[in-house]
C-alpha cells in the first residue's frame, strides 16, 4: 500500500503522510487536504467557518 499511495486516513486519528523527504511529506499531506475539502463540496456539504470563540479556543 505504502509503495501506491502517500497519505491514509486513520478513523478516529486523521491522516498519516509519507515522502522521501519532509517536503515531499508536507506536498502529500497539502494535497490530502485539498482532495478532502473537494470531496466534500463536489457531495454538497457546505464550508462552516468557526467563529471566533471556537479559533480562540484552537489557539490555546
Amino acid at each position: 500500500m505504502a509503495s501506491e499511495h502517500h497519505a491514509v486516513l486513520l478513523a478516529n486519528h486523521g491522516p498519516v503522510v509519507s515522502g522521501k523527504s519532509l517536503q515531499d511529506a508536507v506536498y502529500a499531506t497539502e494535497e490530502l487536504e485539498e482532495t478532502a475539502k473537494l470531496f466534500l463540496l463536489l457531495q454538497g456539504h457546505k464550508t462552516r467557518f468557526l467563529n471566533s470563540s471556537e479559533e480562540a479556543a484552537l489557539r490555546k
